[in-house]
């Protein structure tokens, strides 16, 4: 099969607890749906890295159009604290990918394959090898200028396409309830009740998120959703893409690289230079639309909210210890009592409070 959607019906399902994770299982499953002939098996490999799917690579060989990578979503992440959502949020990760696809330059998402509504399973290609996690490469120090363009461009590509294209697309990603799940409950109402200094802010913040349906947001935009393959950056995880603010992808993404500046003081400045660049990148390539005027304004509050939330929230980030936290805490605190009035004025007052 070659970047067909299989179509699957109740009948030719009989394994309703499926889990992927067991390979003999899934083996099976793909035979009976016919994804697979009876003459192959596969290997199966359990990913990591992710905490509200089972994800596994499908390696099928050279006989076969390419391997897979197969996605089942969890009803209960794989997180310290009680954490649910709707599996059925994979479905609109499925739109997602066949949506960003048209979007975005070839290549810079996987191909759909087919999803099972029954079992809550995507499938799509997999990145070929080899190839390297962004986060990983960017913990490690390798800041290259012309991923952090990719990345700003890529984004502003879906922010700005999906606009033109709103009549068409609004209609099929109107439903936030797993962007509620996952992003606002998680991150911003959660973080509310444990940072009660904060909470008057992250209110405010959540109102405002709710009101702006502006454009297609991603809303796990994140170098650890990013592969580079080849110098270039293949984006992945679409499970709470939804119709919505297009600053919460801003503020999101801007968090991951002032954490790491925060992180690797010996590249420090680099990682806040990048995202001075990331910021005019994305803005340049965004043309102009009527609701840009206050999009920075609303980016600048975005990334308060999520730096606070990496830290506080439900899904704080592993890679900073308990002081690097609280020092976290403290600077972002700090500066929601005065907002900072554009992203060049807020990343080096959120790094002059962390001294």
């Amino acid at each position: 099969m070659k970047h067909a959607c299989l179509r699957l019906s109740k009948n030719d399902l009989g394994m309703m607890n499926l889990n992927i994770e067991d390979a003999g299982a899934l083996i099976d499953y793909l035979r009976k749906v016919d994804a697979i002939g009876d003459e192959e098996t596969p290997r199966v490999r359990t990913l990591s890295g992710g905490v509200s799917n089972r994800t596994v690579l499908v390696e099928r060989g050279a006989a076969a159009d390419g391997d897979w990578v197969i996605k089942q979503a969890l009803s209960k992440l794989r997180v310290e604290v009680d954490w649910f959502s709707d599996p059925a949020r994979l479905h609109c990760e499925a739109s997602g990918l066949r949506t960003l696809g048209k979007l975005l330059p070839s290549g810079t998402v996987p191909d759909f394959l087919f999803e099972d509504r029954e079992h809550h399973l995507l499938a799509m290609s997999a990145v070929p090898q080899p190839h390297e996690n962004w986060k990983t490469m960017l913990l490690k120090g390798q800041l290259d200028d012309q991923h952090v363009s990719q990345f700003a461009r890529n984004l502003a590509a879906i922010h700005h396409g999906s606009y033109q294209r709103r009549e068409l697309l609004m209609p099929t990603f109107e439903d936030r309830s797993h962007f509620e799940s996952l992003r606002l409950e998680p991150y911003y109402q959660y973080t509310s009740s444990i940072v009660s200094e904060a909470a008057g802010f992250l209110q405010a913040l959540i109102d405002a998120t709710r009101h702006r349906r502006l454009t297609l947001v991603h809303g796990d935009y994140s170098p650890k959703n990013i592969l580079v393959y080849q110098q270039h950056l293949v984006l992945l995880d679409h499970e709470v893409i939804h119709w919505g603010d297009p600053a919460f992808d801003v503020g999101f993404s801007l968090t991951h690289f002032l954490s790491k500046a925060h992180h690797l003081a010996e590249s420090r400045m680099d990682f806040a230079s990048a995202a001075c660049r990331y910021w005019h990148a994305y803005a340049g390539d965004m043309g102009s639309s009527p609701w840009q005027a206050d999009l920075e304004t609303h980016a600048v509050r975005h990334t308060l909210g999520c730096l606070l939330a990496r830290v506080a929230g439900r899904s704080p980030l592993e890679y900073l210890d308990k002081n690097e936290r609280a020092r976290q805490r403290r600077a972002v605190v700090d500066l929601m009592q005065a907002t900072p009035a554009t992203i060049d004025d807020l990343v080096p007052q959120f790094l002059e409070r962390l001294k």
